[in-house]
């Protein structure tokens, strides 16, 4: 019976034993399965990123210094206009009584020669001498003008963009010549500065906006009036020279506008050389960063020149443009010219800057016969009927307009 209970206790051992031993190894079985296939699935990830990121690295370029430098280097965009200018046109009754036709006064025939110059220009400029107040009021000469309309027709007709009207016989009509004149222009759609119809239209600069998308504004003083006194409360009518007032209006003109014209009525008549009132005042406004200066009023040439204002920059300067169409005489009144000159405007990102380049001049010579006939002709086409020794006096005036600056070109 004891033999029997011992061989029944192995027996159950035995049983029990068999029974746990396959479950512990299956158990642990499983655990190490979960973490070889946690094994393989990060594996499998890791793989499939460093795959991606091959690949990716495969497709994008590989930018150098240089190229990441060009990227990040805001694109220069430069653009390009011609502004040119022509001096006094001062009519005396020589000049209109030669344009008078049955229908009213053509003075276009006096231009035709000159007109593919001054049309070639983005902006052309002209200093009208005297005011258009029209046959309704009487035309009238020396020494107190009046001009007929027809003109400002005949200069539009031509080319001209923008016309001065600041000079000594601004008022020699007095307001009803200048508001006469002013309704013309604004009838022809003529800009006009340096003479106004009220504040307001003072107030109002005078900017010349292009294409191109460089916009220039045109500023305009005279000297004197020739004594005649501006009427009280209406300063408008003419802008005098005052220091004060220009670098005000220049000041505005920098902050609306990319390039600021200056034209100036100064000098002494029939001088070939500027004065020191010239050369004190065009060094003020070059102070001021005036990018061109025209000038007028001595009815002869006076040389061009770059000036250096107190800045570093650089003015570019006419300081006479001579007679362009009148009844005067003698040689040195008898020869005007157009002026021209290139603007560059370059803007890098949020910098804008403007520069002058390529000065050019064309002499212009103002021929009549008995008074009669009269013609504006590139000096350069003149004959020697027409003008004796024509090609002397070219090159005279070509040493004279350029002796103070030996890079200006001549257009021929």
């Amino acid at each position: 019976m004891k033999m029997k209970r011992t061989v029944f206790l192995f027996i159950m051992l035995v049983v029990i034993l068999a029974a746990c031993g396959p479950k512990e190894i299956s158990l642990e079985h499983t655990i190490v399965q979960h973490e070889q296939e946690d094994e393989t699935e990060t594996n499998n990830v890791e793989k499939e990123t460093t795959n991606n990121v091959a690949k990716e690295s495969e497709e994008a370029p590989v930018m150098n210094e240089a190229q990441r430098e060009a990227e990040q280097t805001p694109k220069k965009e430069e653009t390009e206009i011609t502004i040119a200018a022509i001096g006094d046109v001062l009519l005396h009754d020589t000049v209109y009584k030669d344009a008078k036709t049955d229908d009213g006064y053509d003075f276009m025939p006096m231009s035709e020669l000159v007109k593919p110059y001054l049309k070639e220009s983005t902006i052309t400029f002209a200093n009208q001498e005297t005011m258009i107040g029209g046959e309704e009021i009487g035309l009238s000469s020396y020494p107190q003008f009046n001009s007929p309309t027809e003109i400002g027709d005949a200069l539009k007709e031509s080319g001209v963009d923008i016309v001065s009207l600041a000079n000594n016989h601004t008022l020699d009509r007095g307001e009803e010549a200048i508001q006469n004149a002013l309704a013309h222009w604004d009838q022809i759609n003529m800009p006009y500065v340096g003479a106004y119809k009220d504040k307001k239209d003072a107030e109002k600069l005078r900017v010349v906006e292009t294409e191109e998308g460089i916009d220039v504004a045109f500023l305009a003083y005279t000297y004197g009036t020739n004594g005649i006194p501006v009427p009280k409360g209406k300063d408008y009518l003419v802008n005098l020279i005052d220091k004060d007032n220009i670098a005000a209006d220049i000041k505005q003109a920098k902050s609306e506008a990319d390039v600021t014209i200056i034209s100036l009525h100064f000098g002494d008549e029939y001088n070939r050389l500027p004065n020191d009132a010239q050369k004190d005042l065009v060094q003020f406004v070059a102070d001021l960063e005036v990018d061109a200066v025209l000038g007028h009023h001595p009815h002869v040439l006076q040389p061009t020149e770059w000036i250096e204002g107190k800045n570093g920059n650089e003015t570019l300067v006419i300081y006479s443009l001579g007679n362009f169409l009148s009844g005067q005489d003698e040689l040195h009144r008898l020869i005007g010219g157009m002026f021209r000159f290139t603007v560059k405007k370059i803007v890098e990102g949020d910098d804008v800057s403007i520069e002058l380049h390529t000065p050019q001049f064309l002499p212009t010579y103002n021929f009549y016969e008995n008074w009669r006939n009269f013609k504006v002709i590139p000096m350069h086409e003149l004959t020697d009927k027409q003008l004796k020794d024509a090609q002397k006096h070219y090159k005279e005036i070509e040493e004279h307009m350029s002796q103070w600056m030996p890079e200006l070109e001549f257009v021929q």
